[in-house]
């Protein structure tokens, strides 16, 4: 393990306790509808995770979903959740142990809480309102997230040496263009599905706030 492995594994275990979510494991023991929720959140970031695309080696490409994940459960819990298809990765040879912490930090730790922060500012500063909510906080952020995911993994190989810059760029972070809209509607897709037919399945949706004639 190198000192970038070592410093991003120290950094990402430092944000999993700091987002550690004390209700959580309450919440799952007494709750057999939200331990099914749980369960199917996982078998859904594992199935997508798995199916990866890349030209170079380590710089791939998958939808994330971190953006549905946070907005059903929170970016605590959401990040908690990321732990188990992650693993599932390493014991199926497709990602390296040494690379778990960095990993983490690309891929769901510093996405969920970038995406929170969107759902943050939307929920302030814009009005609250349904298509806000999805187009906004589901649809955008979705899209943001993924080009965060790409240009800090592109960051990650570019630091540590794996590639040249130009490599990085031409082969990998330019997919980003590519990558951003099949991300946004997967996300959008999935969060107007829930909004409309399944609100209590989204732990930051209010009904009386987005669905208020009022408003």
């Amino acid at each position: 393990m190198n000192s970038w492995q070592l410093a991003g594994a120290v950094l990402a275990l430092l944000l999993l306790i700091y987002s550690y979510p004390r209700e959580f494991i309450p919440k799952l023991r007494a709750e057999p509808d939200y331990q099914h929720f749980v369960f199917a959140s996982v078998v859904a970031l594992s199935l997508l995770w798995s199916v990866q695309a890349g030209i170079k080696d380590g710089l791939n490409l998958h939808f994330l979903l971190v953006t549905t994940l946070v907005l059903c459960h929170g970016w605590r819990i959401a990040c908690w959740i990321c732990l188990l298809p992650m693993l599932l990765l390493i014991g199926f040879n497709k990602l390296p142990w040494q690379d778990a912490g960095l990993f983490a930090l690309c891929s769901f730790l510093l996405p969920a809480l970038f995406s929170y922060s969107l759902f943050l500012a939307s929920y302030r500063y814009l009005n609250r309102h349904l298509f806000v909510y999805i187009f906004v906080a589901g649809f955008l952020a979705a899209a943001l997230t993924m080009v965060l995911k790409i240009s800090l993994t592109a960051l990650w190989f570019g630091l540590a040496g794996h590639y040249s810059w130009p490599e990085i760029i031409d082969n990998y972070w330019v997919l980003a263009i590519l990558m951003w809209f099949p991300e946004a509607l997967l996300n959008g897709g999935a969060i107007t599905l829930m909004a409309i037919y399944r609100p209590h399945w989204l732990r930051t949706f209010n009904d009386r706030e987005y669905l208020s004639p009022e408003r």
